[in-house]
This record gives C-alpha cells, sequence and structure tokens, in this order.
C-alpha cells in the first residue's frame, strides 16, 4: 500500500509540474527567450557564455512569470474560449494561489538572476515587462485595440535584455534590433487575431486594429506594417552592427512578409491569415539569426 501511495505522489507531482509547464507557456517562452540570446550573441565582441546561459534561464523565467500573471487574470475569461478553455486554472488542475505563488516565485527568481548574474538593468528591464504585460496589456485587451501596442513593448523587451546583457547600457545598437522586433509584432499578433477572432469576441478582447474586425482595413494595417520592416532590415548594416549580407537577408524576408500580407488583403479569409501568422514566425528566427551570423 506504501508503495501504491508513493507511486501516486509521484504520479501528483508530476501532473503539478506538467501543469505549471502549460502556465508559464513554456514553450513560448522558450521562443520569446530565443530573440534574447541571439541578440545578446550580436551585441556581443566576445561571448560570456556564463552570461548568455544566465540571460536565457532568467528570460525565460521572467517571460514564464509574466505569461503565469495572465492567464492568472484571465482564468473566466479563459473558460470562454476554445481556444483556452483547457488551461491549468479553467480546469482546476491549479488554482489561482498556486498560479500566483508559482508566477511571483518564478519572476522574482528570474529577476533576481538577472540582476546578480549579468547586470542591473537586464534585471529592471525584465520588471518592466511582467509590469507590463500582466498589469497593463492583459486587462487593457478588453477596452481597446490599442492593446496590442502595448503589448509589443514587452514583446520587445527581451532583445534589448539581450544587448544590454553584453553592452551593458541601452545603447543605438539595442534600440535598433527591439524596434525590428516591436513593429514585427503588429502583423504577427493581428494575424493571430484575425484567425482567432470569433473566440476573442466571446471573452470580449479587442485585438484587432479596427473595430469591424475582419475587414479590408485591418489587413491594410498590417501590409503596413511588414512593409516597414523592409528598410528597417537595413538598420544594423547602416548603423555598423552587422554587414551587408543579413541586411540583403532582411530586405528579402520582408518583402515576402509583405506580400504575404498583400495576400491577405486580397483574400480577406482565415486561410490566408495562417499563412501570414507562419510567414512572421519564420521571418524573426531568419533575421535575427542573418545579424547574429553576420555581425561586424
Amino acid at each position: 500500500m506504501s508503495a501504491e501511495r508513493a507511486l501516486e505522489g509521484n504520479t501528483g507531482v508530476m501532473v503539478k509540474v506538467k501543469e505549471f509547464a502549460r502556465l508559464m507557456k513554456l514553450r513560448l517562452a522558450s521562443l520569446v527567450v530565443f530573440s534574447a540570446g541571439v541578440t545578446y550573441v550580436t551585441a556581443a565582441d566576445t561571448i560570456n557564455w556564463s552570461t548568455l546561459i544566465w540571460v536565457l534561464v532568467g528570460g525565460l523565467l521572467v517571460t514564464g512569470a509574466a505569461n503565469g500573471y495572465n492567464q492568472v487574470i484571465e482564468q473566466e475569461t479563459d473558460k470562454l474560449m476554445t481556444r483556452t478553455a483547457n488551461r491549468p486554472l479553467p480546469i482546476g488542475t491549479l488554482n489561482t494561489f498556486e498560479g500566483l505563488a508559482f508566477c511571483s516565485v518564478i519572476g522574482a527568481a528570474g529577476i533576481v538572476l538577472l540582476w546578480t548574474q549579468v547586470n542591473m538593468l537586464s534585471a529592471i528591464l525584465g520588471l518592466l515587462a511582467i509590469v507590463l504585460y500582466a498589469l497593463v496589456y492583459t486587462p487593457m485587451k478588453k477596452v481597446s485595440p490599442l492593446a496590442v501596442f502595448v503589448g509589443a513593448f514587452p514583446g520587445a523587451l527581451p532583445t534589448m535584455i539581450g544587448w544590454v546583457a553584453a553592452d551593458g547600457d541601452i545603447t543605438i545598437g539595442a534600440w535598433t534590433m527591439f524596434a525590428i522586433q516591436f513593429i514585427w509584432q503588429f502583423p504577427h499578433f493581428w494575424s493571430i487575431a484575425w484567425i482567432l477572432h470569433d473566440d476573442y469576441e466571446k471573452a470580449g478582447f479587442k485585438m484587432m486594429p479596427t473595430a469591424g474586425g475582419r475587414t479590408s482595413a485591418s489587413a491594410i494595417q498590417m501590409v503596413i506594417y511588414s512593409l516597414v520592416l523592409v528598410p528597417m532590415g537595413f538598420l544594423p548594416y547602416w548603423l555598423n552592427l552587422t554587414g551587408l549580407t543579413s541586411a540583403i537577408i532582411a530586405v528579402v524576408a520582408a518583402l515576402l512578409f509583405t506580400y504575404t500580407a498583400y495576400k491577405l488583403l486580397k483574400q480577406l479569409d482565415v486561410p490566408a491569415a495562417k499563412r501570414l501568422m507562419f510567414a512572421s514566425i519564420i521571418y524573426l528566427p531568419v533575421v535575427q539569426l542573418a545579424y547574429m551570423f553576420d555581425k561586424i
């Protein structure tokens, strides 16, 4: 009997671990932190592998905390949407106290690690990302489409954290990488909002750029923002941060991204929005890796 109880206990612990990983959106958090790591390598004259590891670990914990706080705050609205109804809090595998406690612990740990193992400024930026995402962006989603604009700030901060970890300050390089990821987020998140528009309406979220939702006016804005990425692709080269090869790759990637947005404008349907979403997912790592391998 004791062996059976021990097995049940171990199973229960594993279930909790799995649910905490889902709460922090571990896979998504890892993709976000990828930007911080790549930007650190791009900025660093000499790679300090210890610093890089702490940037990744601290960034993962901070991002996971922000994601978790978001789910704690939105647990009732998550029940209304098909996409989120099976999250840990709506289905009861985690309760509010567990969610808050877990997010507070990993968030604090991430900030402390960034502060002590990287530098103070990266820790401050990490804290700012949590506050903006959880306390400003999350409640604003029900108030105004400007929530996407607000959410783009914490979404782009990992690039700034990575640069600051290498450079020690918020220099023009940090602002440049931040700006590229900041602009990229608009067509990226609006394409997702287009796909999930019906689900978002159930929860009262205002995620599309125009009140009409899936309209040509919304699609035009996606084209405009993706088009802005074309000249921005040259910025790191113009500023002598990276080489010409990466600039060409970035511009070509942005043109293909813009073409996908244009196709959505012509078709105004969910399949076209899905293609735009996938194009956005491909664009960012391709461009950031190109900068990293072509740094001067």
